[in-house]
């Protein structure tokens, strides 16, 4: 049977790891949990950092204070800092500095990773600073007075600001990625939270999650910040009012499609990963942990309609008590770690087998609940050897359920047309002849000889086209 042509889909980077389409980070504080003699078993992770000043790690986050000099002002005591706002900083010395903050936290030339730059005080948009972030309006009007020889109408000054103030935080925001992309080629750089989809009110019945047309027109302004990427890392962090709401769903998938959108704006010859922040925790009450369908509607959203992979962040107030620590260890072993091994391990199959081991899968309908989840029937998630390891094997009916609801995004330079049904039966017959799915004493001995891991070094990634 011949199956439809799939839809024109860009081709998008190689995964960070060879024959991973799609893996979750742990960027998570570890100091007091290890204070307490605490285990968190973290094997299921592909890249474990903390978000501490800690250099020389697979991801590398850059705080306010950890690059450049960042012009912004405290909002308790109105001090400001590098000059307050974009236009009155200084570029030269601030590159100068992040310069040396690349070399201290990134000092291997070599290395790959992600590198993730936190900047939160102001956005390079005008009208997108509302709120306590009004204060970048206000200093950039008198600013634009003061810079001005002759008076100015208000609407002729705010015109003026709003000129100076979107200038300047492209130059500084643009610099600032270049110098990272040329010092450290090798990690992924982009800033945290961006792309944004502000699509909000899921107490609305009839909540749809799309993002609107006007942020997708403001979006579309930031194409130089798309262009200086090498990575998406959006935000889909969950309110506890969204806790096992099908609304939770829609409003991730439709920022990472959001993010997946604008990521095929750039003319380069391939779509940058797109990883999308997570938390194991809701950001309203911090010791309440993600159910099992509050981790479909992230983690799983994430890999089925396309993104690279998930980063699981933590805050030190998380877990800065022994309890919080007991709590999360336990939540790992029970919930979090075997979805993450479930996940992970369908969409390499899916890849591999719909895919020619050239693309990842992606929803057909991205508005669908399809989820790349293995069988339960003919799956089992065994933690063998301290290693999460998939026992099992699909049948043909399994990935024809998969050709059915899922389509291929080629990597850089790959053909990956999905394949028809009989491509796919000649596919698992040669698998199982090769032994691929194997049985639970080949794991077991597989996880002695240590010929599968599951923490992996970063000797492991595969060098990356993007």
């Amino acid at each position: 049977m011949t199956l439809p042509p799939p839809p024109s889909l860009p081709h998008t980077a190689a995964p960070l790891f060879e024959d991973q389409p799609f893996i979750v980070s742990w960027n998570i504080p570890d100091l007091v949990c290890n204070r307490y003699n605490i285990s968190l078993d973290t094997s299921p992770f592909k890249g474990v950092a903390t978000p501490a000043k800690v250099p020389d790690q697979f991801l590398s986050l850059f705080y306010t204070d950890r690059l450049g000099l960042y012009p912004h002002v405290d909002h308790t005591g109105r001090k400001k800092f590098y000059g307050g706002i974009p236009q009155r900083s200084n570029l030269r010395e601030s590159i100068n500095k992040a310069r040396a903050d690349v070399n201290y936290y990134i000092p291997s030339r070599t290395t790959r990773g992600l590198a993730v730059i936190d900047w939160e005080e102001w956005r390079p948009l005008w009208d997108r600073n509302w709120g306590t972030k009004r204060i970048y309006q206000t200093l950039s009007l008198a600013h634009a007075m003061e810079m001005e020889k002759k008076a100015l109408t208000a609407l002729q000054a705010m015109e003026k600001a709003k000129e100076q103030f979107q200038l300047a935080a492209r130059s500084l925001m643009s610099h600032t990625l270049a110098l990272g992309r040329s010092m450290r080629p090798n990690y992924l750089w982009g800033f945290y939270l961006f792309p944004n989809c502000y699509n909000y009110g899921w107490q609305e019945r009839s909540y749809t999650g799309q993002c609107s047309e006007e942020v997708k027109r403001q979006n579309d302004q930031l194409l130089w910040l798309w262009e200086s990427s090498t990575a998406l890392y959006p935000s889909a962090y969950l309110q506890a009012s969204l806790a096992d709401s099908h609304k939770a769903a829609l409003m991730v998938r439709n920022r990472i499609q959001e993010a997946l959108r604008v990521s095929a704006m750039s003319p380069r010859r391939c779509t940058a990963p797109v990883f999308v922040y997570t938390r194991p925790v809701f950001t309203d009450q911090n010791r309440r942990f993600l159910s099992q369908v509050d981790l479909v509607s992230t983690i799983g959203e994430s890999a089925a309609v396309g993104a690279s992979g998930a980063v699981l962040w933590g805050a030190s107030s998380d877990y800065d008590d022994k309890a919080s620590c007991e709590a999360l260890s336990s939540y790992l072993s029970s919930t979090l770690n075997p979805y993450i091994a479930n996940v992970t391990a369908a969409t390499q199959l899916c890849g591999n087998f719909l895919c020619r081991g050239n693309g990842r899968c992606i929803r057909k309908k991205y508005n669908s609940d399809h989820y790349l989840h293995l069988s339960p029937g003919n799956f089992k998630v065994a933690r063998v050897q301290n290693r999460y390891l998939v026992q099992g094997r699909p049948t043909l009916a399994d990935l024809k359920t998969l050709s059915q609801k899922f389509t291929c995004q080629c990597y850089e330079g790959l053909n990956c047309t999905p394949r028809t049904y009989r491509e796919l039966a000649k596919a698992l017959i040669i698998n199982v002849k090769q032994g691929l799915y194997k049985n639970a004493n080949t794991l077991k001995k597989a996880a002695r000889d240590h010929v599968q891991q599951a923490s992996i070094t970063k000797e492991n990634v595969k060098k990356m086209k993007v």
